[in-house]
């Protein structure tokens, strides 16, 4: 089973797991990622079905030597499972299950950044968490949020986005609750996305892509010039003392005193 799963050099190390599987379940695997092992549940890559992976809430392991149609078919498979995230960088894949912290910072971010195309009456079209790959690059991920902006009238109405012909998004954001074992900002280079926002403490870090096709770190946006991300985190910080919708009316009551001239 451990060459059905790989096609590669993926590490498998066969555990005994009689406390959680009677003798008729299904034999489990310890996935070893960063010296524990995790429970898997066996696939089969070769079928159009395969079964449930199972893992601990805020868990990621990292799986060596993954060829492109395993990858493919991993992100099928998982398709319905909005809390795990996979991100594939050259035969690597790292699983990654994202807890309530990530999935709470990442939706009020996300209210924020509506909330700002809004006021500044900007057009938008929001991808939040869709796969983006290329073959070609051997490499995907799936943001946390992202957004068409000044790109969206190339992809307006369209159900389904190609790299290969369409637009990367304008903006991608990162919630780093859990850091990545895998360079995902190399990822969004080799994608060509050309703002990414990634919360790295209690700080949100504008990356800008430069024509040699490297970030750097810019105190503003290009997406939304003269705005500061980091200046969205003072509301984020708010969260403790007011529910969510307060907190986004307040953001959008700023918003209008910093940019009057861009209101509709």
């Amino acid at each position: 089973m451990a060459t059905n799963v790989a096609r590669g050099s993926m590490r498998l190390r066969r555990r005994s797991f009689s406390s959680a599987a009677s003798s008729s379940s299904p034999l489990l695997f310890g996935i070893v990622s960063r010296g524990r092992p995790t429970r898997v549940s066996p696939w089969s890559f070769g079928r159009k079905t395969m079964s449930t992976l199972s893992l601990p809430a805020v868990q990621s392991l990292v799986l060596e030597g993954i060829d492109w149609q395993t990858y493919t078919r991993l992100l099928r498979a998982l398709d319905e499972r909005p809390n795990i995230r996979l991100t594939y960088d050259r035969g690597s894949l790292e699983i990654m299950t994202l807890g309530h912290e990530h999935e709470s910072f990442s939706y009020l971010l996300a209210r924020l950044v509506d909330a700002l195309t809004e006021e500044l009456n900007l057009p938008v079209k929001g991808g939040r968490s869709t796969t983006f790959r290329r073959r070609q690059k051997r490499r995907g991920l799936e943001p946390d949020n992202c957004w068409w902006i000044a790109s969206e009238p190339l992809v307006r109405g369209k159900d389904r986005i190609n790299l290969r012909i369409d637009p990367p998004p304008d903006l991608a954001m990162e919630v780093d609750v859990t850091h990545s074992s895998l360079d995902r900002l190399a990822i969004y280079a080799a994608l060509r996305v050309p703002e990414v926002w990634r919360r790295e403490g209690e700080t949100l870090v504008c990356y800008l892509l430069g024509e040699d096709g490297h970030y750097t770190v810019s105190s503003t946006s290009r997406a939304f010039p003269g705005l500061s991300p980091a200046d969205l985190m003072n509301f984020v910080a708010l969260r403790g003392q007011m529910d969510e919708n307060a907190l986004v009316r307040q953001f959008r009551a700023w918003v209008r005193q910093q940019f009057p001239q861009q209101q509709p």
